[in-house]
Parts: structure tokens; sequence; C-alpha cells
């Protein structure tokens, strides 16, 4: 069983503190209000010169049943009614948006999230995707991914997707320990797993990401060892092996999770160094904080040409310039900032059945947000960035960040972080240190308490 170096550990966890994910810059937490009219000017002004290619962010924000370590926005329901009704909402939606535009786009990537987008009924999942077809240039080698429920993989639904067009899915399997499931109330096993898997595979959906946890209750170790062995033995694409995040102030059902049952951060390190270890050990590539892809996987090729892009759904080979995102809580992307819709399902519906898009909060990107974006985005995927280069391809000044990187002096000292001229790279084996580096670079950043998780 292999563990953090104890001194290296030491070194990481005197730095470790509250620092944001860096999924976008700003942060989703200095979004404003924002009203349709203002994302409406935004739609206004794209076009086929502006965006030449759009993605699309489709949420669907229910689940049969709500697993204790969700921070997602959803709901959970055992009736399927509100979720058809939602479908209707949705689509409403999307022609709304696509009348605002002023040229037919072409769309290459699709994703679907939740909640458990899976929970869709297969006619209603295919509504959704013609609707979209309808509205946009879907490309043909689009790539259409889906965030699936192995527990809700039927025949009829593997089917559906792939008649759809879906190409990848991705798998939230958290931890096989039975112990661990019961503490975060969400139970499959392996089989179950490993037959949803086979079931997507036979209509040819093969690209499959699986997603794991550590930091979880009662886990160990050798649970997380555990675990990427057996999610190794499925043959995944991807790997994201994400920090449970407990926050229990901003999620109440988080309240069920005990705080005794949580390893402190020398653990979380100790589980996510052994996990590593497994798929490192098994042929698979790290990718910046916290992914893993097998060989000849098109995300390693982006990291190559220094194409990788990260968004709200992590490390993504997306590099469009806009990202529309349709259904309660959203978030979009577009050249002038980012937009989210009511996360409210009343207020969402409320605006789609008045005719109005249902923006409710945003953020416009300034040139200082842009470059600051810049860095952080580098460190994030990169693990480093070259503070000089990109100051100067923003037309400023190389030396403009000298004082915040004179400030990871001590940083260096430790061996955490390697400092040459205005390059900064975050050590591989320091990697959970990349947030706390990037927060540097952060104008909106406090630290201020309860806001955020730790980096470890």
């Amino acid at each position: 069983m292999t563990v953090m170096d104890e001194q290296l550990k030491q070194k990481i966890l005197a730095y470790n503190a509250q620092v944001p994910r860096y999924t976008s810059y700003p942060t989703a937490p200095h979004f404003k209000h924002m009203d349709a009219a203002g994302y409406q000017a935004w739609l206004h002004a794209l076009d086929q010169t502006a965006a030449p290619a759009v993605s699309v962010y489709i949420h669907v924000p229910f689940c049969t049943e709500m697993c204790w370590y969700c921070g997602c926005h959803t709901t959970a329901t055992k009736r399927y009614a509100p979720v058809e009704d939602y479908v209707t909402l949705l689509l409403r939606e999307m022609k709304m948006v696509a009348a605002q535009l002023p040229a037919r786009l072409a769309v290459r990537h699709v994703h679907f999230g939740g909640g458990s987008p899976s929970m869709l009924q297969p006619g209603d999942f295919a509504r959704i995707v013609d609707t979209l077809r309808s509205l946009f240039d879907v490309a043909p080698d689009a790539e259409i991914a889906i965030e699936a429920d192995p527990r809700g993989i039927t025949h009829d639904r593997a089917e559906a997707y792939a008649a759809a067009g879906v190409n990848r899915a991705s798998f939230g399997i958290q931890d096989f320990s039975p112990a661990v499931q019961a503490a975060i109330n969400r139970v499959q096993t392996y089989d179950t797993v490993a037959k949803a898997a086979e079931r997507l595979r036979a209509f040819g959906i093969d690209r499959l990401n699986f997603d794991l946890m550590y930091g979880l209750p009662r886990q160990t170790v050798d649970d997380a060892v555990r675990s990427a062995q057996l999610s190794m033995a499925l043959g995944p694409q991807r790997i994201a092996l994400f920090g449970y995040a407990h926050v229990p102030w901003m999620k109440k059902h988080m309240r069920l999770i005990r705080d005794e049952d949580l390893p402190d951060a020398a653990q979380r390190l100790d589980q996510f160094a052994a996990a590593e270890r497994v798929m490192m050990d098994a042929g698979m590539q790290a990718v910046g904080l916290d992914h893993f892809c097998a060989a000849g996987d098109d995300m390693l090729d982006a990291r190559h040409a220094q194409k990788l892009a990260r968004n709200f759904q992590g490390y993504t080979t997306d590099s469009a310039p806009v990202l529309l995102g349709f259904g309660a809580s959203s978030i979009g992307r577009l050249p002038q900032g980012f937009v989210q819709n009511a996360a409210h399902m009343t207020a969402y519906s409320d605006a789609v059945l008045g005719g109005h898009i249902p923006a409710a909060r945003g953020c416009a990107v300034s040139a200082e947000d842009k470059l600051r974006g810049d860095i952080i985005s580098d460190l994030m995927c990169y693990l480093g960035a070259d503070t000089g280069d990109i100051l100067r391809r923003h037309g400023r000044a190389a030396g403009d960040f000298d004082a915040i990187i004179a400030g990871l002096t001590d940083m260096q000292s430790e061996g955490l972080v390697d400092i040459q001229g205005r390059r900064i790279a975050v050590m591989p084996a320091a990697r959970q240190m990349v947030r706390v580096v990037a927060a540097r670079f952060d104008a909106y950043f406090t630290g201020a308490a309860g806001k955020h998780v730790q980096a470890a």
C-alpha cells in the first residue's frame, strides 16, 4: 500500500487552505444579479465569426434519491411527472435562446449533467436531442456526453443514447466499499457498474469516464486502493479522482454525514496518493489536478498541444469560446462573461412559462479577469504558467506580477513549486497545491472561512 511521503505530506498540510476549485474565473460565488435582457444582448452579439462552434450544457436536476455527498443542484423524486414537466420547460428555453442568436450556430460538444440525466425516459432524452439538432448544426462527429447513474442504465436507455449519438458516458462510482456506500447513501455493487458498462459498450458507447472520490466518511486508504483497482478492471478511458467537499452549511443533506466519520487532511492525502499509484501503475497518465487518462485519449493530445480546458464539469478537450447552458442552475460562458439560470425550480419555471429566458446571475469579464483567468487556467490545466508570457500577450508589462511570484518563494524553498524566472510550476507530487498557488492570482479571493473547501 502506497501512501504519501511523510515529509512531503507535512509540507503540503502547512499550506492547506480553503480555496476555490477554479472551474471558472471569476468563480461562481462572485456572480451577481443578471436579467434576461443582459444575456440576450450577449446572445445577439454572437455570430459564426465570433463563435465558429459552440458547446451546449444541459442540466437535469433530478435523482431518484439524494446521495449525501452530493454538491450538485438536484432534487430527489420517485415520481417521473416532475421530470416530464421539466423536459417541456427545457425545450421551450432552448427555443427561446436559439431565437436570440443572429445565426444558426454549429455545435461540437454536448454535455448532459445533473442530477442524474440518465433518469430521463428514452423518449424524453430523444426529444431533447432532436430539438437541439433542429436548432443548431450539431456536427456529425460531435462529442455527446452524459453523466449516468449506473443503477439506471437499462437496455432501452443504452439503445436510446446510441440512437441519439451519445458517444461518452460518465459513471458516478465514488467508492466500492459497502461501508462507505452506506455512509453516503449511494449503494451500488461492482456488478451493477460492470453491467452498465457492458450495456453501453454493446451499443458502441465505449468512451467511459469514472468518477471516484477520496475523503468520504468511513473511507480508508485500503478502500481507495480497492476502488481504483476495481475501476481499472473495467477499462475506463478516464478517471476523475475528486476530493469530497464537506459543506453542510451549503448543502443541508450533508448534515447526515457525521463529522467524526470523515478522514482528516493527512488521511485524505494518503488516500489520493494510494489511488493515484494504482492508476499510474496501470498505465494511466495524470492530467491537471485530479484526472487520469488511458493511453490514446484525446485529452492527452490536448494537454500536449496546450489546448486543454477546464469548465464546470472538470477538464475537457472542449476549447469552444461559447458554452450555452440550458436548464435550472446551468451556467453558460460567452466572450462577454458568465451567465447562470435561476436555480430554484419555481423561479426557473415562472420565467420560462412567462416567455422569458431564465437568466438570473452572471458576471461580465473584464480585461483584468481574462488575464488572471489565463494564468489560473494554465496552472490548473498544466500545473504551471509562464506569467511573463501571458502578461505580454495581454499587452501588459512582463513583470506586473513579480510581487506575487516573490510571495511563492517560501513554497519553492519547501520543494512544492519550482520558479524559473517568471515561470511557475507546481511539482506533480504536490499537485494538491495548485489551487493554493492559483488563489494567489485571484483578485477576488479573500480567504474567508466557510466559502470554499480545503485544498488537501
